[in-house]
């Protein structure tokens, strides 16, 4: 296996998961997205790595 199958970029993610690639490098940089890393200028993600919970959505946030 490449490394090329085993990673992913932000573009990628924010197809995957629905969001725009923007909102995938910000959770990356708050450390939402787990095993992230940054190589130069972009984020490098681990293929499988699920969606972060959003925290602006009611639904994120806990109940009281």
């Amino acid at each position: 296996m490449g490394l090329e199958t085993e990673l992913m970029t932000p573009k990628d993610a924010s197809e995957l998961w629905g969001i725009s690639a923007r909102r995938v490098q910000i959770l990356c940089a708050k450390g939402q997205v787990k095993g992230a890393v940054r190589i130069g200028r972009t984020w490098i993600i681990p293929k499988g790595t699920p969606k972060p919970i959003d925290g602006r959505t009611k639904a994120a946030k806990p109940r009281r």
